[in-house]
């Protein structure tokens, strides 16, 4: 098994150093996920809103204390909570590096134009919806820190909890699943004791573009923080081989 350095666990591992004001956009970004999720997925009861369990999920393994989701659940109950919609935006970087944005906005108009912005300005173009997805894997990525734990003993648990695939990355193991799984899966594998880096359902790439041009890794890079930065990106997906 082993899909070798499929995932984005080598950007995750750099982003858990990262400061107090980057924790907060983490925060805001489940909080968006959570409004949607109960709006859209059927309320605020987690036991009958499969989508809203995964989110609780997703938010308890990137460390989202729990009475901020309480919060967030019942101010989005209670119709207090801005109406996000879900766009995702497909395009090219530079040199054809295939990149995915999903975004929760408010504002349809503002996001769209600032990512056509973005991508104009270093070098890549929007393209429409379906021009680059193909080239990606819908998963669920769980990704645990390797140290202390025993691969066999890591491999069984996951298998034994309905994953999919299995990898050894060195300082990870990735678990993989169907992507309905994901959350069921996490969960499971939270109550025998697992402490996760992330678990989300995640596009993988199927293959990656390394970049030649010194300019052209400027440029991505470039595009890549400004996507992230930006409030209403929740996630970017992208098969440059970094």
């Amino acid at each position: 098994m082993g899909m070798s350095g499929h995932s984005k666990w080598k950007n995750i591992l750099h982003k858990k150093e990262k400061t107090d004001s980057q924790r907060a956009k983490v925060f805001t970004k489940m909080s968006r996920e959570i409004i949607v999720a109960v709006k859209e997925g059927g309320g605020p009861d987690p036991a009958a809103n499969s989508r809203l369990k995964d989110c609780i999920a997703k938010a308890r393994a990137v460390n989202v204390p729990s009475d901020n989701i309480r919060r967030v659940i019942e101010k989005a109950a209670g119709n207090d909570g801005t109406n996000y919609e879900t766009i995702v935006y497909e395009g090219y970087g530079p040199s054809g590096v295939a990149v995915i944005v999903e975004t929760m906005t408010d504002n349809r108009n503002r996001t769209a134009s600032e990512m056509r912005h973005y991508f104009d300005k270093y070098g890549g173009n929007l393209g429409a919806t379906g021009c680059v997805s193909w080239l990606f894997d819908k998963k669920g990525v769980i990704v645990v820190e390797s140290e202390d734990l025993d691969e066999d003993k890591v491999l069984e648990d996951a298998l034994e909890t309905g994953a999919s695939d299995f990898s050894n990355e060195g300082e990870v193991y990735e678990i993989y699943t169907e992507p309905d799984d994901c959350g069921t899966v996490t969960e499971a594998l939270a109550k025998k004791g697992y402490v996760f880096v992330s678990a989300e359902v995640e596009m993988v790439p199927q293959n990656y573009i390394a970049l030649q041009s010194e300019d052209d890794v400027r440029k991505m890079q470039s595009l890549l923080e400004l996507l992230e930065d930006n409030d209403d990106v929740q996630n970017v997906w992208h098969n440059w081989e970094e």
